[in-house]
């Protein structure tokens, strides 16, 4: 099934994002990441998450562990904007209510929202997205962010966990974690 053996089992929902995840985003061939390592596989899971098929797929794996309660959904723009904005629009198409909003890279010049753009509200219990993080490092930043906007980030939670150590920042900073996929799921090793 992959080049490393047999995949891990995983639930219906995740098995079938998984297929889409290994068909439209996972590349293969020589590349050099964001964090300067080099790889024989890169993912680019806006090609699941920018697709109708796909973010279908995400926001049924998703809506599985989005706790009840929780509000909204969002985290740094660009790679938590197409998870955010499509979940809370399939979500509210199922009767569950979640604001999205986007964490600007830097600060506006202008208007009230300084970092945050979109319908966050203080007290809002939130769910921080991604579309992969290999560090956590941005998924971290969101926490920050969302916090000091007077919100509680609740889950983390994003498409595909490549790198293996956003789970212990997670601990870290007291936030539920529960990535869709990680690397081992598609067939990789972390951080290889």
């Amino acid at each position: 099934m992959s080049e490393h053996g047999e995949l891990p089992e995983l639930t219906p929902p995740l098995d079938a994002l998984r297929a889409h995840v290994l068909e439209h985003s996972v590349k293969r061939g020589e590349f050099t990441l964001k964090s300067g390592a080099t790889s024989t596989w890169f993912l680019d899971t806006k090609q699941t998450a920018c697709r109708p098929d796909g973010i279908i797929l995400v926001a049924d794996a998703m809506l599985e562990v989005i706790p009840e309660d929780a509000t909204a959904i969002g985290g740094l723009t660009m790679g938590a904007d197409p998870v955010a904005f499509g979940v809370a629009a399939i979500a509210a198409t199922r009767g569950r209510q979640l604001r999205s909003f986007s964490v600007r890279k830097e600060a506006k010049g202008h208007g009230v929202t300084g970092r945050l753009a979109g319908a966050l509200e203080p007290g809002d219990r939130v769910v921080i997205t991604e579309d992969t993080t290999t560090r956590g490092t941005s998924l971290m930043e969101a926490v920050d962010i969302v916090r000091e906007f007077g919100a509680e980030p609740v889950l983390v939670s994003l498409i595909v966990d490549r790198g293996g150590t956003c789970a212990a920042m997670c601990e870290a900073a007291g936030v539920a974690y529960a990535p869709l996929l990680t690397a081992p799921d598609l067939g990789f090793g972390f951080g290889t």
